[in-house]
């Protein structure tokens, strides 16, 4: 299930009208899209450890070549229940944070579907309501043959400040549920 690394670094910025390649995959009956530049890789969901009193969407870590990577579960993240595992789930790898500092974290996804070439001009604003996650999760809607697909903000999805400060919030809650 190992499909090619990808280094958003080794990737050149597009023109504005030039088609750019997305990562497709599935979160219930929802199709998502993330730009393929911080794709890292794509593994089989196994091996994974749990983490005590970490925030819900932190499904735990893995050891991907000697690196610890924290995985999310990209559902609970949008307010939802879990991902159900099945034999089509598996982790995205994706690359966040600022330029500096970059952090390799593993996305929990239903399945992923396929890579696409999306034109600028088949991406639509991101609804200002309606969409069943937070509306600053998304960079907009591509129109694609089969519906649409949610582009996510990777960056802001995956920050790791915003992650950290929840984290920070769940052990603080833990420890004032035991005071």
């Amino acid at each position: 299930m190992n499909q090619p690394k990808h280094n958003a670094a080794d990737a050149s910025p597009a023109s504005h009208d030039e088609a750019m390649q997305y990562l497709t995959f599935a979160l219930g009956t929802e199709m998502f899209a993330s730009d393929i530049r911080g794709i890292k890789e794509i593994i089989e969901y196994a091996g994974l450890t749990t983490v005590p009193m970490m925030p819900a969407f932190i499904r735990g870590v893995i050891n991907l070549r000697g690196a610890v990577v924290p995985v999310i579960d990209l559902s609970v993240r949008f307010g939802r229940a879990p991902t159900m595992l099945t034999r089509r789930t598996c982790i995205v790898i994706m690359e966040a944070g600022s330029d500096d500092e970059r952090q390799d974290i593993g996305v929990v996804v239903d399945a992923v579907s396929e890579v696409l070439e999306i034109a600028p001009s088949q991406i639509e604003p991101p609804p200002s309501f309606g969409a069943r996650i937070r509306s600053e999760f998304i960079s907009g809607m591509a129109l694609l043959d089969a519906g649409f697909a949610i582009v996510l903000d990777v960056q802001r999805v995956l920050s790791v400040e915003e992650m950290a400060g929840l984290a920070d919030l769940a052990q603080s809650g833990i420890t004032h549920a035991a005071a």
